[in-house]
């Protein structure tokens, strides 16, 4: 039997769920149908990250189309844990109203709150009995492996530092610098592959802690400097094409010096 479908001038959450069971049934798309929940995991992320880019953007426009998005895919993951019998759609709202509600006793409850600040304490003192995290270890296990690296460890270091777990101040975290760079400098000057791996991660995380003594979140700090690098080097290649000067093919020492020429002009 054919699918049908009513087509209208505004659709709503029935309807995508609808087209969704649509795509997915019989008579569906072959691509939604072969789908899994592994085969479209990295869809959800970088729907998320459009979105982001859109919130950053200030567009309006776009960060509705971007939700639009992500929402799609809550409802595909939900469509097919319901032809396994797993959970639907329906069971995701029940399940994110009653989260809502049982973490926000100050407005649902009689807890009483005189800040953001204790609305977040509450939140992770909820957090952890409803989730059984009695230990710190715990709570660090409970940070999910996929996350960004750095966002990872400044999360897991932010839940060491609440045990005490930490550097005095900023001075100590930044004398960990110059001590991991010599000793991934030592790695590779023995070309310890594997031992260059591990010093390189122990520097990151260095740095990781140094960002999170000047409260500075390293993915943002990172991304700037990443931005900041394109744009200069966008200048370099206009300067070298504009003197004839060859890319790939120039000595390091001529890039160099447009590498200076295009930081002098980014700072005027």
């Amino acid at each position: 039997m054919e699918e049908t479908f009513t087509f209208k001038p505004k659709y709503d959450l029935q309807d995508l769920l609808r087209i969704m069971q649509i795509l997915r049934g019989e008579h569906g798309c072959p691509w939604d149908r072969e789908q899994t929940h592994a085969s479209i995991r990295k869809n959800l992320i970088e729907e998320t990250y459009e979105a982001i880019e859109a919130i950053n953007k200030r567009d309006d426009v776009l960060l509705c189309e971007e939700l639009g998005d992500v929402l799609m895919q809550v409802v595909f993951h939900a469509e097919m844990a319901s032809e396994r019998g797993a959970f639907g759609f329906s069971d995701v709202a029940d399940g994110i109203c009653k989260k809502l509600i049982e973490r926000h006793p100050h407005v649902f409850g009689d807890v009483k709150v005189s800040s953001s600040g204790e609305v977040l304490q509450n939140w992770e003192q909820i957090k952890s009995a409803t989730k059984h995290r009695k230990t710190v270890s715990d709570k660090m296990q409970a940070v999910p492996r996929e996350l960004p690296a750095l966002m990872r460890a400044y999360k897991i270091q932010d839940k060491a530092a609440k045990a005490g777990f930490d550097w005095d101040d900023l001075d100590g975290a930044l004398a960990k610098l110059p001590e991991e760079t010599g000793e991934l400098r030592e790695a590779y000057r023995k070309n310890d592959r594997e031992n260059a791996l591990e010093e390189l991660g122990d520097l990151l995380f260095s740095v990781v802690n140094a960002a999170r003594f000047l409260d500075i979140d390293p993915e943002e700090a990172l991304t700037a400097a990443t931005d900041k690098f394109q744009s200069r080097f966008a200048k370099v290649e206009k300067l070298a094409a504009s003197r004839g000067v060859s890319m790939p093919g120039a000595p390091l020492k001529v890039l160099d010096a447009l590498w200076d020429e295009a930081k002098k002009q980014g700072s005027e």
